[in-house]
């Protein structure tokens, strides 16, 4: 048998939750056939989080009635755990779709799974999550430069341009994000407050 040469990286690494076989077949051949590889199936809600963990996947397909639970519940988890979920269902209720949106669930794909919807909803469930995990740090950073600027302007009596012009100054001198000066000054002061006066 001739070497097939050097494996190119998977399109996506997919975890699957799905009690049914058949199910779970249909979404194996569709992933490989869309370049993609499994990392891990399970068939209880309980154990969704863990695999997610150990193989830690671009992304999970999740089915919503399994016998221990519910995977719109088991998405919600593994979604705050970091992962993005596709749930694949038959269902198309109002109510089921609310939930899912609230639990924070990417994208559906319905069974039966047609091969030729996968690539493109895994696809855009990815790119989808990465641009909302992009969006909560950018807020978070724009918090944490705003916080340190508030302590400059209180401590020296500060007009607000002045504040943020001396984090950039020392962001620009120490080579390092705006962001992580804002932090470790945040650090310095909270940690300068900790310390008894004599």
């Amino acid at each position: 048998m001739a070497d097939a040469g050097p494996k190119s990286d998977p399109r996506w690494r997919v975890a699957i939750l799905d009690d049914h076989e058949r199910s779970r077949a249909s979404l194996r051949a569709a992933i490989w056939a869309a370049k993609g590889e499994v990392v891990g199936e399970v068939v209880r809600c309980a154990d969704a989080l863990a695999l997610v963990r150990r193989a830690s996947p671009d992304v999970a397909v999740f089915a919503v009635g399994l016998p221990d639970g519910d995977g719109v519940e088991a998405a919600r988890q593994v979604i705050d755990a970091g992962c993005p979920v596709v749930l694949f269902t038959s269902h198309t209720r109002q109510e089921l779709v609310d939930r899912a949106r609230s639990a924070g669930v990417m994208s559906y794909l319905l069974k039966p799974l047609r091969s030729a919807e996968l690539a493109p909803v895994l696809d855009l469930a990815v790119a989808r999550f990465r641009e909302t995990l992009a969006l909560r740090r950018s807020l978070e950073d724009r918090k944490v430069v705003e916080r340190a600027k508030g302590r400059l302007m209180a401590r020296y009596q500060l007009s607000e341009d002045e504040a943020f012009r001396r984090l950039r100054r020392a962001a620009m001198d120490s080579r390092r994000p705006m962001v992580d000066i804002a932090r470790a000054l945040l650090v310095s002061e909270s940690v300068a407050s900790d310390v008894p006066t004599h």
